[in-house]
């Protein structure tokens, strides 16, 4: 029988991939409470006695009830209750316990990416969110960016696969077993650490783990000056890849090229503002001020102007928000951190995509492939490329990128999603397509007319007009005809491709 999927209230546990989800976000549990939960739900509603939960999450090994009872109690309280106020588990004195609630059961779907072919390719790594360990809670933002800034210089690694902070994210403020992570994220090793910040010192604990067997690489503890908090980071990554080197590749392993050290104001700016970035409209204008604040502190702070042009091409693409003024900006700001700074993907990233939108697409090709040169690890990057080579008419390798980018960012904002679709749709993947579509991260993207074209292919013809009836809500004026002729596709059989579909599907040519 297929692994199967166990819903209840605002959960979904994954019995093939050993992991729980809320609202569709991972939960990170620990794996002795994942192992109870599975064990509880496959009982579907029968008692499940003490020796058997125990040998579920204790397998082979002697120990006393009472590790149980903890056990289940962390359990309770992270699950909470029902809508109706019950408790989902059910206690039977002397006996067990027993799944209470209401379960919805379906086979398991496959995964959109599976995570476990990263742990069969090169060695992967994830760098967890770094513990504040201030006073102040407001220091958080700055941990955090420091471990989105180890993110980025491991990813700088030949040979190092580094998973995107976006899903390192996830685990975020959670206790999390090295093993769940390995599973969930697709990562052999992970960092995790601690940062304290007290006046003008600061003092970063960091941790390599091999989380596979659940071992300890190597633990460092680095203290100094705050002002040379990047000289310090510096230290980690050096120290982390040489504990790696036995199973990286031969050859120069780091980027030895100078980098901007900007004023520590400024850098809590930066680390604030990019962090709300293309999370919604109001999160994306308050990173932009903060951004800003960035930047008149410190003029040549390239990174800024990068994230400046993202937050802009965010309001025209994804949020309908003044088109061609805020796509003026954002190029602007792009040429602005290339002038700065060719050292870094950033910059060379977002030009590609303003040149992408442009339909300019040798230029595209040329900065993205720059920004992966500097990072293979760039998995927005990776995404903008398979658009690129979708437009190309090369939609295997489009399909082959954004796979790719998912395996780097298995918890990705939903425009990764968007993006595979149109791959997939491309490339004639259709019922792929339909899968990825209808995730609810895409939400009212532009994605409902592929997703209605995709239906349309496979002969879901009424489903298909339902789709495109909702995707003519909030674009009313759309037509067909219009769209391709905008579109700047290689071949025409290629813009006529996704014409048929949507004609098939109802939309208004």
């Amino acid at each position: 029988m297929a692994p199967q999927r166990f819903g209840f209230g605002p959960f979904v546990l994954d019995a093939r991939n050993g992991a729980l989800f809320e609202h569709g976000l991972p939960v990170a549990i620990g794996s002795k409470s994942l192992a109870l939960l599975q064990a509880l739900v496959e009982a579907h509603g029968q008692v499940v006695p003490k020796a058997t939960l125990m040998d579920a999450a204790w397998p082979n090994t002697n120990v006393e009830d009472s590790n149980l009872t903890v056990q289940i109690a962390a359990l309770r309280r992270r699950l909470g209750v029902s809508a109706e106020g019950e408790e989902w588990i059910a206690t039977f004195p002397r006996v067990g316990y027993r799944f209470a609630g209401s379960l919805t059961i379906e086979p398991g779907a496959a995964a959109i990416v599976d995570a476990d072919r990263t742990l069969e390719k090169e060695p992967s790594i994830a760098v967890l969110p770094f513990t504040n360990l201030s006073l102040d809670p407001e220091q958080g933002h700055f941990a955090d960016g420091l471990a989105d800034d180890l993110i980025t210089d491991l990813s700088k690694v030949p040979g190092l696969l580094v998973i995107a902070s976006h899903s390192s994210a996830a685990f975020k403020a959670k206790s999390a077993d090295p093993r769940s992570v390995a599973r969930i994220l697709g990562a052999r090793y992970f960092v995790e650490g601690s940062v304290r910040r007290a006046a003008d010192q600061v003092r970063i604990a960091v941790r390599l783990n091999e989380a596979t067997v659940n071992r300890c690489l190597w633990a460092e503890r680095f203290e100094g000056n705050l002002a040379d908090v990047f000289g310090l980071q510096d230290q980690v990554v050096r120290k982390v890849v040489a504990s790696l080197a036995s199973v990286l590749p031969l050859g120069p392993v780091l980027d030895d090229a100078p980098r901007h050290r900007t004023a520590i104001e400024a850098y809590d700016f930066l680390v604030r503002g990019r962090v709300l970035v293309m999370q919604s409209p109001s999160g994306n204008a308050l990173g932009r001020a903060l951004l800003v604040k960035a930047i008149e502190i410190d003029p040549n702070l390239a990174e800024a102007y990068a994230w400046l042009a993202v937050s802009h091409y965010g309001s025209a693409i994804h949020y309908g928000e003044d088109f061609n003024a805020n796509q003026a900006l954002g190029l602007t700001y792009a040429q602005k951190a290339m002038s700065l700074d060719r050292s870094g993907p950033m910059a060379h990233s977002v030009l590609g995509y303003a040149r992408l939108c442009e339909g300019r697409l040798d230029e595209a090709e040329s900065a993205l492939r720059t920004a992966l040169r500097i990072n293979p690890n760039h998995a927005d990057t990776m995404v903008n490329m398979a658009n690129l080579r979708v437009l190309q008419g090369q939609a295997d390798e489009a399909v082959e990128l954004a796979e790719n980018a998912l395996r780097l960012n298995p918890y990705p904002p939903g425009w990764y999603y968007w993006d595979l679709g149109f791959a997939y749709y491309a490339a004639g993947h259709y019922t792929q397509a339909v899968r990825v579509l209808r995730k609810e991260e895409v939400g009212r993207l532009p994605a409902k007319r592929i997703l209605a074209a995709s239906l349309a292919q496979l002969g879901q013809l009424s489903e298909a007009h339902e789709e495109a009836c909702r995707f003519l809500e909030i674009n009313p004026g759309f037509l067909a005809s219009r769209w391709a002729a905008t579109q700047p596709f290689t071949r025409d059989e290629d813009r006529q491709h996704f014409l048929d579909g949507y004609i098939k599907a109802g939309l208004p040519l």
